[in-house]
Order: structure tokens, then sequence, then C-alpha cells
């Protein structure tokens, strides 16, 4: 199992246009392809979103990805949603497995 930990740095004058991204697309999107978000988070702090992915591998996360990118509703909802200026500043990713020695406990 891979995790895969993003990190958006947003401007911040377009904290709402992510928001409304995510919530009304991205997610969507997400879920059409297959792609498994795990959490989601908002810093209180700085302009910018944390979420993280499960994959069986890189290869499918890649796979994954790579769909994403080409998909034409991701094209218009990005297109549409960037009219009024870029809404992301950076991008970090950083991948991840649990700790063998970590019990969760739920």
């Amino acid at each position: 199992m891979l995790t895969e930990l993003r990190i958006y740095t947003i401007y911040p004058e377009r904290m709402d246009a992510i928001h409304e991204r995510f919530s009304n697309h991205t997610l969507h999107i997400f879920k059409r392809l297959g792609m498994k978000v795990t959490n989601f988070w908002v810093d209180r702090n700085e302009p910018k979103l944390y979420y993280t992915m499960e994959y069986a591998d890189m290869e499918e996360r890649n796979r994954q990805w790579d769909l994403f990118r080409k998909d034409p509703e991701w094209s218009e909802v990005k297109m549409r949603s960037e009219a009024n200026g870029p809404i992301v500043k950076k991008i970090e990713e950083i991948y991840m497995h649990r700790a063998d020695y970590f019990q969760h406990e739920a």
C-alpha cells in the first residue's frame, strides 16, 4: 500500500475557488476514475490544503494521475476555475507507508 500526502499552497485570494473546485468537481472526478482520497484538511493559519490518497503501488498512482490529467471534464473544470487567475501556487507530493511498529486504533 502506498499513501501519498499532497500539499497545495493556494494563492490567498483564491481559497474560495479551490474549495469550490474540490467540493463541486475534483472529488467527483477522482471517484469516477477510481482514485481514493482517504482524508482532507484545511490549514487554519496558511492558505494550504492537505489530503491523502491510497494506491496499491507507484505504478497505479502514476496510471491514475495520467488518466486524471487527460480527463476532458477535468480540463474544462480547470480552465473555467482559473478564468480569473491561477489558484494553486505550489504542489508538494510526499510518498509514505505506515511504519511497521505503529498500531492504528479506530
